[in-house]
């Protein structure tokens, strides 16, 4: 029976790729001169560093124009609270997002079984599994499934015939 995963994934050494490029443009443009601006990695959390609000977003943005070039969604980034450290330095925690939580797992089933298609989809840990008899019915369901959730950065993988 032809089967299909819904996860949601990000590459590690892309990320750390990312992290490295933006953390080398933050080092020579002339607007972080003298400033403690930075990006650090621990597993899949960034913590930005900046001596401003305004130099932190800045980092942000250059951060998140490295990640698209990398081919990874910025729709999985969660925004931590902005902390201030010493004086005026700040810092601010980013999550990249992996996995489909339980929440989210619960609507793709609903919406695949909303869709009256003939197709099973059963949550298997942070996965979703989606089986049918037939091969257009399940890529229907993946183009449904896109429609229907943009606001999670999903990934179709282990397609089996």
């Amino acid at each position: 029976m032809p089967s299909f995963d819904i996860v949601s994934e990000v590459d590690k050494q892309e990320v750390r790729n990312a992290v490295e490029q933006a953390n080398k443009e933050v080092g020579t443009r002339f607007d972080f001169k003298g400033s403690d601006a930075r990006i650090e990695q621990a597993d899949y959390v960034l913590t930005l560093y900046a001596d401003d609000e305004f130099k932190l977003g800045q980092v942000m943005d250059i951060i998140s124009a490295k990640l698209i070039k990398r081919g990874i969604d910025i729709k999985c980034l969660e925004l931590g609270k902005l902390e201030k450290v010493s004086g005026n330095k700040v810092k601010r925690a980013v999550t990249l997002k992996t996995g489909v939580g339980a929440d989210l797992a619960k609507s793709v089933v609903k919406i695949v079984k909303d869709s009256k298609l003939k197709v099973q989809a059963s949550i298997q840990g942070e996965t979703v599994r989606v089986q049918g008899a037939k091969r257009d019915t399940l890529q229907e369901t993946i183009a449904l499934i896109k429609k229907g959730i943009t606001d999670f950065p999903l990934q179709f993988t282990n397609f089996r015939d």
